[in-house]
């Protein structure tokens, strides 16, 4: 009996994860873009670094199945494949078929800009100069979440974020390890891409899983930015 009663209730623990896991929607995060000018930051790899920090930022916020870059980027490839006209009409992979995946989350650093000012107070020893320094950075990034099934983009925003800070101009130039974003760590630019792709985590959490009152902050950094942009068109 106490058997019986136990195997019962394993059976219903298994079933309701499954119902929960099942509610989560299951995302993959494509290679990040980039179409801005001035972002020194940007190389090789770089777009796949960033879709790694998005998914673990995803996947830290326990709403969504995420699938894994070892999973999706070999599908991509072959998508991009199949769009040069290099194999038959039709045989393409699918990203939702072969992955599980039912959304794509599409991304494109559309804006970065960069404003350093001296603030005096520098001196410089044996070759070695250090001088006080205000840097800021600013970073915008142009967001699609697409249906894998229908091809339809279910949402679009563009998100941006912001960081600054007094900091010390070191005239050597140290390498890092852990991918090209390395050593932008601790910079105002490395601040600003890591707030762009928490914000980026936030806004899809709210859209696409909280949705409610959440989103009347998202819509308000919305209007501010397009209330932003108009402010800076000149008509003569």
């Amino acid at each position: 009996m106490k058997k019986s009663i136990a195997s019962t209730l394993i059976c219903v623990t298994v079933l309701f994860a499954q119902a929960v896991y099942a509610k989560k929607p299951v995302i993959g995060v494509a290679e990040f873009n980039n179409t801005a000018t001035g972002t020194y930051w940007w190389g090789h790899g770089v777009g796949w670094e960033l879709s790694g920090m998005l998914t673990n930022e995803l996947a830290g916020t326990r709403k969504f199945s995420v699938v894994e870059r070892a999973k999706l980027e070999p599908v991509l490839r072959e998508q991009n494949l199949a769009k040069s006209g290099r194999v038959a009409k039709g045989t393409g992979a699918k990203v939702g078929r072969l992955t599980g995946a039912q959304y794509l989350v599409l991304a494109t650093v559309s804006a970065f800009e960069r404003n350093t000012q001296r603030t005096g107070g520098g001196f410089s020893f044996k070759g070695i100069s250090i001088g006080g320094k205000k840097d800021e950075a600013y970073i915008a990034v142009d967001l699609r979440v697409v249906d894998t099934t229908t091809g339809a983009i279910d949402f679009a925003r563009t998100v941006e974020a912001r960081s600054g800070g007094m900091g010390l101009n070191l005239g050597l130039f140290k390498g890092g390890f852990g991918g090209r974003l390395a050593n932008e760590k601790r910079t105002p630019a490395g601040k600003a891409i890591r707030a762009v792709v928490a914000e980026i985590s936030d806004y899809l959490a709210c859209a696409m899983v909280d949705q409610g009152g959440c989103m009347e902050e998202f819509d308000a950094k919305e209007r501010k930015r397009k209330s932003s942009l108009k402010n800076k068109i000149k008509l003569d």
